[in-house]
């Protein structure tokens, strides 16, 4: 069973009188353990995509199973949960509490799951080694380098062993060489079986991910495997 499940998604918006076609019926599979990365330009429906994905939007028609559930009718309460339950994102800004030091960012989302103090101290502590950063858990945000923010973030993402990383540029805010280092990240992760989705509008991005749909006019152009 595919872990993500499009069929014919659609997704509209008003914008006035007029009626804007983000998605035109698309339909997908992405099965579990893939590595997939998302390109389009501007206005071609790729952040759209990655939100009916994310589960921070719903369709207008079409259906969306995600790990055999039916997400797609779901009030804003239901979509929580599945997103605490099942995705973990990673930003372009990485969205830290610029007050907490890495450990407590990590373990956020932990609180939320009603995972006791030790056990997640724990599970945020292995967290944060597996990103390499073993050495950094009492900094804060200011405190660490872009790419150690963009770490962190990936260990919070990480941490209630999601079924997808969902990354959103995540090298827009850092330098060539702190990129491609995060990059190297999600491949050991994608080596390790994590199914990753990767929204970028970077060709050498794109090109490290096992396959690449392009999306234009709210369709999928074309869908490349690697």
């Amino acid at each position: 069973m595919a872990l993500i499940r499009l069929q014919k998604i659609s997704r509209r918006y008003q914008m006035g009188a007029e009626t804007i076609h983000a998605l035109r019926e698309v339909s997908l599979e992405i099965q579990r353990g893939e590595y997939v990365a998302i390109m389009g330009p501007s206005g071609s429906g790729k952040s759209t995509l990655m939100n009916l994905i994310g589960c921070l939007d719903t369709p207008t028609s079409g259906h969306y199973e995600l790990n055999g559930t039916d997400v797609s009718q779901m009030d804003d309460n239901q979509l929580a949960e599945v997103r605490n339950r099942e995705i973990g994102f990673v930003f372009q800004t990485f969205n830290l509490l610029p007050r907490s030091n890495a450990l407590h960012n990590v373990e956020l989302p932990l609180i939320y799951a009603g995972v006791t103090a030790v056990e997640r101290r724990k599970i945020a502590l292995q967290a944060l080694s597996d990103v390499g950063l073993a050495d950094r858990v009492h900094h804060k945000p200011n405190e660490l380098s872009g790419g150690q923010r963009q770490r962190v973030s990936v260990a919070r993402a990480l941490v209630n062993q999601p079924s997808i990383l969902l990354a959103d540029e995540p090298t827009g805010n850092l330098d060539s060489k702190t990129g491609a280092e995060i990059m190297e990240l999600f491949s050991q992760l994608a080596q390790k079986g994590h199914t990753l989705i990767v929204v970028t509008h970077e060709e050498d991005i794109a090109r490290q991910a096992r396959r690449i749909l392009r999306i234009r006019d709210g369709l999928i152009a074309s869908d490349e495997k690697r």
